[in-house]
């Protein structure tokens, strides 16, 4: 055990292991499974993971201070659960940036003047290679004509929460979403730090 490094020092680390093989094991509609051989501190380790393309997701607030919130059903957890606008980087040669401002017209029906970069996340990095990158968004506008939606987002439900509220739901165990809780959090943080 060290004594503990200065927590600007803390960085999580690449690592470029010797992949002996990868093969996708299923081939899915949104993601594919893939498993990998690979060599690692001397041993030769198979993991399989969800093949994941990336997302973005956006942290709207408004002039009063209120957070976006939406709410939609997911079936892998079975629930209609509260989330941010969020998608898929699943467009060629699409910024992550670029993205989130696509999420926000298609799930919100808003524009935003004023863009800045939270935090980028790995979601499940024990489980898939998916990496989140989450913005702020102020200077909200909406846009001419509302996006048409359909599956899951048909009865999308949107919410404006004051964000201290919002921080309060995911501490009390309310608002259980990964990326609701790690964006609203971040976005308080920086908001507090001016």
């Amino acid at each position: 055990m060290t004594a503990g490094a200065p927590a600007d020092d803390l960085r999580d680390e690449p690592v470029d292991p010797d992949v002996v093989s990868s093969d996708v094991v299923y081939d899915g509609v949104v993601w594919d499974v893939r498993r990998d051989t690979f060599r690692y501190n001397g041993d030769e380790i198979i993991r399989e993971y969800v093949d994941h393309t990336g997302a973005a997701a956006i942290v709207a607030i408004d002039d009063d201070g209120k957070v976006l919130l939406i709410q939609q059903y997911r079936h892998p957890i079975r629930h209609r659960d509260w989330e941010i606008p969020a998608g898929l980087l699943d467009v060629t040669g699409e910024s992550p940036l670029e993205t989130a401002q696509r999420e926000l017209k298609e799930e919100a029906d808003l524009t935003a003047s004023d863009w800045e970069p939270l935090v980028s996340i790995f979601t499940t990095p024990g489980g898939n290679d998916e990496v989140v990158h989450l913005f702020l968004a102020r200077g909200l506008s909406p846009i001419a004509e509302a996006h048409a939606r359909e599956a899951e987002e048909a009865d999308i439900r949107v919410e404006w929460v004051p964000l201290q509220d919002a921080v309060t739901g995911v501490l009390e165990g309310r608002l259980r979403n990964g990326i609701l809780a790690a964006g609203v959090l971040a976005a308080a943080e920086k908001l507090r730090r001016g």
